[in-house]
């Protein structure tokens, strides 16, 4: 018998913002390295079962080079990279990667993951993950709910048939976030598991389901791929028919009504890292119950996390803190305080702050910056670009430019005229004139740009070419 194709779908659209300063806008979570030297999006990549076929990835514009860059690292193939032109929630997500793989398999499975999830135990998450394929072999509708091992209120519950003796339990409901006596209540009860947001099951049947409960959602999802346009590693579904789509989460759209819905409990060591004291918990401690990432020097130190990304931190006669450190912003919080921390990225995204979307370092399709200092008319960068990228064919109306090539080797047009540069040589590139920056070379190009001008912004760019589509 032909094993159905299994198509891990990875939903990569969060935005972390109660890891900030950590995570950003531009850079959420699921591209950070937290818990290891992988990012959690190649993690998740990583612990697939070797069954499955390439995978699918629900993306937002912004992220879309920042993703293919974490894929290629691990030297696999980036399968369909989707991208929605506005979030719109899960349901109409997954309805976009239903209809991608039904066109590469008509009995395509999908397995629905989150990019930035921890599951600690692989082998016990591959068997749960045969559990539900033998459950959508029978149509079924497969929900992973998680053992809870505490009286959690920051997740929703399933409430479950514990008594079945099968490899998948019928769900009786689904229930929202509970207040800490409700949440007790369903830990002593044993019928209730915490809902992950994992999901797998045909996309012939999903597609059947949402019919049956949200059509109108599936019929704006059937417009969007009709019109899907590939743009180099991308595939653009038509944007007007998906932003008349109804946000709704597959929860409410399909689970909470299917007759169909059923539930593998998972006890795996998972988490969704979804605050820094999750984060904390999934992390190795010392004797003291802490957890020190970076430089840290601690006396008297007892149940925090303090992560320096660039500075020593020192710490003396403190408990059941959070210490966080990034070149351009400081945390300091309180454990039991952590889950306000998204009310700070709010104080910024009104005051329009970088900080709530920017790391100091940026990456781009070509490489990255680190902008190193800036004054009221001068900004210094440290730009690295990959072997073989190049940036826009650009000019700019405000600002002048010094390069000089730390390592490496650039290749530097200033209006007609080439010019290879290696090591120790520089270049000037006045205002209005219009240039552009290659590594022509096998290793990645190091340089540091000197901008001066009445205008420092990154909108002040006017491009004539790219090669990555961006206007």
């Amino acid at each position: 018998m032909v094993q159905p194709m299994i198509f891990p779908t990875i939903m990569c659209g969060g935005s972390g913002t109660h890891l900030w300063p950590l995570s950003r806008a531009l850079t959420p979570k699921q591209f950070l390295s937290l818990v290891n030297e992988t990012s959690m999006l190649q993690d998740t990549l990583l612990r697939l079962p070797n069954n499955c076929q390439e995978p699918i990835f629900i993306c937002n514009e912004e992220h879309r080079f920042l993703l293919a860059e974490h894929v290629r690292q691990l030297n696999i193939d980036s399968g369909s990279i989707l991208l929605e032109p506005e979030g719109r929630n899960t349901a109409p997500a997954i309805a976009l990667a239903a209809l991608a793989a039904l066109d590469k398999d008509n009995d395509a499975v999908l397995l629905v993951l989150a990019a930035d999830h921890v599951i600690e135990n692989h082998k016990v998450f591959h068997q749960a993950i045969e559990k539900a394929m033998q459950a959508a072999e029978q149509n079924k509708l497969a929900t992973f709910g998680i053992v809870p091992t505490n009286p959690e209120t920051g997740y929703g519950y399933i409430q479950y048939n514990a008594s079945e003796n099968t490899e998948f339990c019928s769900v009786k409901k689904f229930v929202e976030k509970p207040d800490f006596n409700t949440a007790q209540s369903y830990l002593s009860s044993g019928e209730y598991l915490w809902n992950s947001g994992m999901f797998l099951f045909k996309a012939s049947r999903y597609l059947e389901e949402l019919d049956k409960y949200y059509p109108s959602i599936l019929v704006q999802c059937k417009k969007a791929m009709a019109g899907v346009q590939k743009d180099l590693d991308f595939l653009r579904p038509e944007k007007a028919a998906f932003l008349d789509c109804d946000s709704e989460s597959i929860d409410y759209a399909v689970m909470e009504k299917t007759d169909s819905a059923v539930v593998i409990p998972l006890d795996a060591g998972w988490s969704d890292v979804g605050s820094y004291s999750a984060l904390s918990n999934v992390l190795e401690h010392d004797e003291n119950n802490n957890v020190f990432k970076g430089d840290v020097i601690a006396q008297d130190t007892t149940n925090s996390y303090i992560h320096s990304q660039n500075k020593l931190i020192a710490t003396i006669g403190i408990d059941n803190l959070v210490v966080i450190d990034t070149p351009d912003a400081v945390l300091v919080a309180n454990k039991d305080k952590v889950q306000e921390v998204n009310k700070i990225v709010e104080q910024l995204k009104v005051q329009q702050r970088p900080e709530a979307t920017l790391h100091r370092e940026v990456y781009r399709p070509w490489g990255k910056y680190d902008s190193i200092d800036m004054g009221e008319r001068f900004q210094v960068k440290h730009i690295t670009v990959n072997p073989g990228a190049k940036l826009s064919v650009q000019m700019h109306h405000h600002r002048a430019e010094h390069w000089v090539v730390v390592s490496g080797t650039a290749k530097v047009t200033l209006d007609d005229k080439t010019a290879l540069l290696s090591e120790n040589q520089s270049t000037y590139i006045p205002i209005g004139v219009v240039h552009s920056l290659e590594n022509p070379g096998k290793l990645p190009l190091e340089m540091i740009e000197v901008q001066s001008g009445s205008y420092l912004g990154e909108d002040d760019i006017v491009r004539f070419e790219d090669l990555y589509g961006r206007s």
